[in-house]
């Protein structure tokens, strides 16, 4: 739900709110601990315990052996199984912002430009992608705790779990912790970075930012293939090189593109400021 209340269409429908769970792959405890309904909508599904299997459903171009696959949008089923279970508990609140289309974001980019003109805002840094199990992702989390007050970090897809939980500040009136949206929304961090590089009159590569990507499968991939063709260097990806690249094709992108493999967080932090 969380990218969700940025869309038009779904902030009609004021029963709408709130957020509950993080990234993909805490789904079989979450769902287990989540006494509702679930509707899957998308391809980030795990095999489900039985425990909740019976008030799971799916739709469009998700689907899992077992649970009921709802046709031509009719979600009566879905609503009618919700009526019949408990209310969700409460649990402790906190508060997010999100909506930050790159139109919304955009729309300060006078007040973005001046902040840096000004040497309110440092440097930029992208610290997103996909979330996963594997050890190393602490990573992320531990970054975006070390940028300084002065810098701005923007976010997208589920690895925005590693670091959304906190009150990054603003600086002037401009949040620190921006949430470009889910996993094909990373095009809107892409626009928001070539429009700053207009506003500089400068290439992408030579604006205060860095990206500090995670990886885990095939959209994380077409992502950095996207970044790649629009000749975007200095990347950091981790927390591991994707396995299936041939040293000849890993030696192409480390000589003409500048991709390194995450490291320390200081050290790595230290170089990017530089």
């Amino acid at each position: 739900m969380l990218p969700a209340h940025g869309y038009p269409e779904l902030r009609k429908f004021k029963h709408l709110v709130g957020n509950y769970g993080s990234a993909w792959q805490n789904q079989r405890k979450e769902f287990d601990e989540f006494p509702g309904a679930i509707l899957v909508t998308t391809n980030c599904v795990m095999i489900p315990k039985d425990s909740y299997k019976g008030r799971m459903f799916t739709c469009g171009i998700a689907g899992v052996e077992g649970v009921k696959h709802i046709k031509n949008t009719d979600f009566s089923e879905v609503i009618k199984k919700a009526l019949s279970l408990p209310a969700l508990p409460e649990k402790p609140a906190g508060m997010l912002s999100t909506g930050f289309h790159w139109t919304a974001v955009l729309s300060l980019a006078d007040k973005i430009v001046d902040a840096v003109k000004k040497g309110k805002i440092r440097h930029f840094f992208f610290i997103g992608g996909c979330d996963g199990a594997k050890p190393g992702r602490n990573y992320y989390t531990e970054f975006a705790e070390k940028v300084p007050k002065n810098c701005i970090i923007l976010t997208a897809a589920c690895g925005k779990y590693r670091l959304n939980d906190k009150d990054y500040g603003d600086i002037d009136g401009i949040p620190r912790l921006i949430d470009t949206g889910q996993c094909n929304d990373c095009y809107g961090a892409i626009k928001i970075a070539t429009a700053l590089a207009g506003a500089f009159k400068c290439g992408v590569n030579d604006l205060p930012l860095s990206l500090v990507v995670s990886w885990y499968e095939q959209k994380a991939v077409a992502i950095l293939l996207t970044l790649l063709h629009l000749g975007i260097k200095n990347i950091r990806l981790g927390p591991s090189m994707p396995a299936f690249l041939s040293p000849n094709v890993v030696k192409l992108l480390v000589e003409k593109y500048n991709i390194k493999p995450i490291g320390n967080v200081d050290s790595d932090l230290a170089e990017m400021l530089k």
